[in-house]
């Protein structure tokens, strides 16, 4: 198989595809194709990483001497 990677935008549900490359894919009968789609998850990914940099800040000031509070 051969690979075609382009960026594109979903518009009303659809993937727009550019138009330098529709006629690659244009095809009398049936063509088999692999669609992976990957979506920009960097809010997530930041959000993530704010987790774990506040938690782990906020248990350096943890001391065992406050385990007596766990009970």
């Amino acid at each position: 198989m051969r690979a075609l990677e382009f960026k594109s935008k979903i518009k009303d549900n659809q993937i727009l595809i550019p138009t330098k490359l529709q006629s690659e894919l244009r095809t009398n009968g049936e063509k088999d194709v692999r669609v992976i789609v990957l979506v920009d998850d960097s809010d997530i990914y930041d959000d993530l990483i704010f987790q774990q940099t506040t938690q782990s800040q906020f248990l350096k000031g943890y001391a065992d001497s406050d385990s007596i509070y766990d009970n």
